[in-house]
């Protein structure tokens, strides 16, 4: 499990390790890994023309250090300095021994280097940062953009916000960023995350509390310990039923897709209610259909609700009754009575995409896009359920707090029609087979986005692909 701290836990450990440490020796820690990062991004140290972005904190003394470590390799190495009065002095003092330049970060003195570079250090603004970047660093990081130079941040892409992933303004983007002692939110959520490029984690001894982690990126051995597994004894009913009460006469293929995720997703059988029955047992032959209702459709572990549900609001709040874990989607979130939500003693896990969660909490798409962090934990508090914020970076947040799961194992392919109601019947059949709402959601994502690249492969594909894909995503995190 990767796992993400915010600044001031970060900052904490900082500084208990520093009081053990002799002074300058975590900084050294920190540029000896970014020397390293920048020299194996360069290939050939030796001739390179390296620019370093300075600004004023210990950031810009981490691109120093590790700046004259390229000098002394025989790499050409030029710091334009955006604030000259503040700028480290013992990295300062390194790199000008190590033969390097020094210079103003005014257009006479910064714009050639920066346009000449084969790489350029980003050292502006460290965690601490807030808001966009000042006039003069934006000036400057619209020449990196126009370079053909190679980009690397210095913990983190100055301009992002390290504890929310948001960008409020202009910020550098990175090709990679080399993050020291801990992963910070901003790295794995979007947008900021598209700033960052490929993110290296360098160890330099931190040991932050795991109990104080705000984000939690699951990995494939995290999932492959939450994948149900049937023994001997099982049976179909043991394994878990999950009901679908999904389509209309309008959307009777939302019905069949939200069947097909779940029929893959580890439950022992699938009931369907609804008016796509026919298309259903068309397709699935192995589908329970029933036409009475979901009350009456007989006994289930878990129900998904709502895709392609039209406006049948009636089947929304019969589902809600039941006393199973119940997965919210699509027209479900629309129909779903809030309080009826919150009143529920079975757990509930809600899957929105941006538009939805922004009609929820009464916003624009646009607030949701720009903040998912904090609308996903938002949207958790509001309906008392367990979230699962669709996109880019999927984000799984329980409205009893603790870490907020965040997955980035799809691909931009997945944003293809009747894909959301394969995750759907996924993350339901896992609810059904026994897993909590997080462990539900997080799965179902992991193994979703994995389908979606292997059902893709760099070109166009389709949700009934995806769904076809979702074993062999089993099998690839399980073996």
């Amino acid at each position: 499990m990767r796992t993400a701290y915010s600044v001031e836990t970060v900052r904490a450990a900082e500084r208990a390790l520093m009081a053990r440490l002799p002074e300058g020796a975590l900084m050294q820690r920190a540029a000896a890994g970014l020397a390293a990062a920048c020299a194996e991004l360069l290939g050939r140290v030796y001739g390179s023309r390296v620019v370093l972005l300075v600004g004023s904190g210990d950031n810009g003394g981490d691109a120093l250090y590790a700046g004259a470590r390229l000098a002394r390799r025989g790499a050409g190495v030029t710091a334009v300095l955006l604030a000259p009065g503040r700028a480290h002095g013992g990295g300062l003092a390194a790199l000008r021994r190590a033969g390097g330049t020094v210079v103003t970060a005014d257009p006479a003195s910064s714009d050639e280097p920066v346009l000449r570079a084969d790489l350029v250090v980003d050292g502006i603004v460290g965690i601490g940062g807030r808001g966009g970047l000042r006039p003069d660093a934006e000036r400057l990081a619209g020449v990196v953009a126009r370079s053909r130079a190679a980009v690397v941040a210095v913990d983190l892409p100055s301009g992002v916000d390290a504890d929310t992933g948001e960008v409020r303004g202009a910020a550098l983007r990175a090709d990679l960023t080399v993050t020291f002692g801990a992963y910070k939110p901003g790295l794995l959520v979007d947008p900021a995350r598209e700033y960052a490029g490929v993110v290296r984690l360098v160890d330099i001894g931190l040991e932050p509390p795991p109990a104080d982690a705000v984000l939690e990126a699951p990995q494939h051995a995290d999932v492959a310990r939450l994948l149900p597994q049937p023994t001997g004894e099982s049976d179909k009913y043991r394994r878990g039923v999950v009901g679908i009460a999904a389509g209309s006469a309008r959307y009777p293929g939302a019905a069949v897709l939200a069947v097909s995720g779940a029929l893959r997703g580890g439950a022992g059988a699938v009931r369907y209610v609804g008016p796509a029955g026919d298309a259903v047992i068309a397709r699935f032959p192995e589908t329970l259909v029933s036409d009475a209702g979901p009350a009456k459709a007989g006994r289930v572990q878990a129900w998904v609700v709502g895709p392609g549900a039209g406006d049948d609001a009636g089947t929304v709040a019969e589902v809600l009754e039941a006393d199973v874990p119940v997965l919210l989607d699509a027209d479900g979130l629309r129909l779903a009575d809030r309080d009826a939500v919150r009143r529920r003693t079975a757990p509930t896990l809600m899957t929105p995409h941006a538009g939805e969660a922004a009609a929820l909490l009464g916003v624009r798409r646009e607030e949701v896009e720009a903040a998912r962090l904090a609308a996903v934990r938002e949207l958790a508090a509001v309906y008392r359920a367990t979230v699962l914020l669709k996109g880019s970076t999927t984000l799984v947040a329980d409205f009893a707090g603790g870490p907020v799961r965040v997955n980035a194992t799809g691909t931009p392919w997945l944003a293809t029609a009747g894909s959301g109601d394969v995750l759907s019947g996924l993350a339901g059949s896992l609810l059904a087979a026994g897993l909590d709402a997080a462990d539900a959601g997080s799965v179902a994502a992991y193994l979703h986005g994995l389908a979606g690249r292997f059902a893709a492969d760099g070109a166009p594909t389709g949700a009934h692909d995806v769904a076809s894909r979702i074993p062999q995503a089993w099998r690839d995190v399980r073996d």
